[in-house]
């Protein structure tokens, strides 16, 4: 049986208290499960009428476990022991987190930085086969990577056609392009069901049951969960992490999800994207805050953030002032932050179900790709780093300048969002900059890789409340790369991404600090020393 756990304090535990009757008098947790599209107002309703299918997902994907193994079982009698995942947010974060809690190799490829496209492609490429997963069938980001991989099998003798494997919403056009090309197999996801609620659909089944991870019994626990979660009771454990999520009076809009000895692996990441892409719009929403369980966040006590610790089931937490603890199987608690995002949005009065800011700086992307215009001129350059920034960075004359004069603009209750546009395994250690920068700051830091995070937190960024300032790092690549059959390069296509989102934000009269390092080594060690040194002169330190 599915095994859950739930304890919280302060702020946490009391929204569950004052909301509980309410919800349970509205049945709010049954009417879920029955699909009830009215629950999130007429304005929501036709959207979510066709977006409740992640419900019942571990029953209506029992069906495709059979089919899934037995061409695992074919591909590894031809050889084929890699498995790529080419896909983007939903397509691929919960994939990663399955197999990697599972201890199952899956290389996730959630990238158009050259360097990172290059390494994917060198690794092993007679062994293996990869999962095409785009729901609507026209991402540019997956389109690019099929194209690239299908050139590459070609070129070394191998049958293209026999490695892919296509996850996609029916009728879409990559279903139809697939079909006309001959590919190996095509799984269609469930449509009623969408992208960061697809966990337990063909996005993350195929290639993780493709890499080896145990899916039977997986979708065996959610199903269990979902029984569980049906119920309008006191002790559903749904309703309880919903009203911590969205029902804190005031609202406690920043939460930071920390791992602290859940055994899930990068669990976090998974759930940034289901909470800040379903909250984030019509200037509310509720930030994600990935950090570790003793980050800054986590003890500098800020009226607007909540913590929410992972645990494992028999852990003994002595909860802090205004925190949550919660424990499960994986599977179980991806179905349990469904239904309780699904509850937050209800409480907050917005629709979980849209993401009406993300297209935004799709569209500017594509307009720059067409323009191809000149670079913008640096403000000045620092050693490895070029600086470019608003009015606002004033006299600064340095990069350690220009991160203090963003920092400047972050208010009482506003946040740092980081955002690096290049490989995100390469120089993965960039990341300990977030820790840094929140214990300079004193305020929740977010940290994202592009162009992935255009997917997930993205939505928040341009449609959730506008308290950001934000730092986008970009890096040169060893060398471009080109897609096969497109007017751009890889190259080209990260660098509109990452210029056009910096436009978007800009318009969104939010301070953009780009920081372009020329050399990708020595910029990454130039930035973690300014930012080290910022941080200890401030006198802080997450250790005290």
């Amino acid at each position: 049986m599915a095994t859950l756990s739930y304890d919280a304090s302060g702020a946490a535990r009391k929204a569950h208290e004052d909301l509980l009757p309410a919800l349970l008098e509205h049945r709010i947790a049954t009417r879920i499960f029955a699909k009830d599209a009215s629950l999130w107002g007429p304005e929501a309703e036709s959207e979510a009428a066709v977006r409740l299918g992640w419900v019942e997902a571990a029953t209506v994907s029992q069906p495709l476990v059979a089919g899934i193994l037995e061409l695992r079982d074919a591909l590894r009698s031809e050889g084929v022991t890699r498995i790529v995942l080419c896909g983007m947010g939903g397509s691929s974060l919960a994939p990663e987190v399955i197999a990697g809690t599972a201890g199952v190799e899956l290389s996730v490829l959630d990238s158009t930085d050259p360097d990172q496209v290059a390494a994917a492609l060198a690794d092993r490429l007679a062994e293996t086969a990869i999962v095409v997963s785009s729901k609507s069938g026209s991402t540019v980001e997956t389109d690019s990577q099929r194209r690239i991989f299908e050139h590459a099998f070609t070129e070394a003798g191998i049958d293209a056609k026999s490695r892919i494997i296509v996850v996609t919403d029916p009728g879409s056009p990559l279903e139809q392009a697939s079909r006309e090309a001959g590919y190996r197999a095509i799984f269609n996801a469930d449509p009623n069901v969408g992208g960061r609620f697809s966990a337990l659909t063909a996005f993350g089944l195929v290639p993780c049951g493709l890499a080896g991870v145990d899916i039977q019994a997986f979708l065996d626990e959610a199903e269990e969960t979902a029984e569980i979660l049906n119920e309008d009771s006191r002790d559903n454990i749904g309703l309880a992490l919903g009203a911590a999520l969205g029902g804190t009076n005031p609202l406690r809009d920043k939460i930071v999800i920390a791992e602290d000895g859940s055994g899930i692996v990068g669990f976090a990441d998974w759930a940034e994207q289901l909470i800040a892409e379903s909250t984030g719009k019509n200037g509310s929403g509720v930030l994600p805050v990935v950090a570790g369980p003793n980050s800054a966040e986590a003890k500098l006590g800020a009226s607007d953030v909540l913590v929410i610790r992972l645990v494992a089931a028999d852990a003994d937490i002595e909860l802090g002032e205004n925190e949550v603890a919660i424990a499960g199987g994986l599977a179980a608690q991806m179905m349990v932050w469904e239904f309780a995002t699904a509850v937050a949005g209800r409480l907050l009065g917005i629709n979980p179900f849209d993401q009406p800011d993300v297209e935004a700086a799709k569209v500017a992307a594509r307009g720059l790709l067409d323009a191809q215009p000149e670079p913008t001129a640096a403000n000045f350059t620092d050693g490895a780093i070029e600086v470019r920034g608003g009015d606002w960075l004033g006299s600064a004359a340095t990069a350690a300048d220009a991160v203090r004069a963003l920092l400047s603009e972050l208010g009482e209750d506003g946040y740092l969002s980081v955002q690096a546009y290049f490989d995100r395994l390469a120089f993965a250690s960039l990341e300990g900059i977030r820790d840094e920068l929140a214990v300079l700051s004193r305020r929740p830091v977010t940290f994202g890789w592009g162009p992935r995070f255009l997917h997930s937190t993205g939505q928040f960024h341009k449609g959730g409340p506008a308290v950001g300032v934000f730092l986008q790092v970009t890096a040169a690549a060893a060398a471009d790369l080109a897609i096969p059959e497109r007017p751009f390069s890889f190259g080209e296509l990260i660098s509109a991404q990452a210029a056009g989102d910096a436009q978007v934000l800009a318009d969104h009269g939010c301070p953009v600090l780009r920081l372009h390092l020329t050399d990708r080594a020595a910029g990454v060690r130039q930035l973690q020393e300014i930012v080290a040194s910022l941080a200890g002169h401030a006198g802080y330190s997450t250790e005290s």
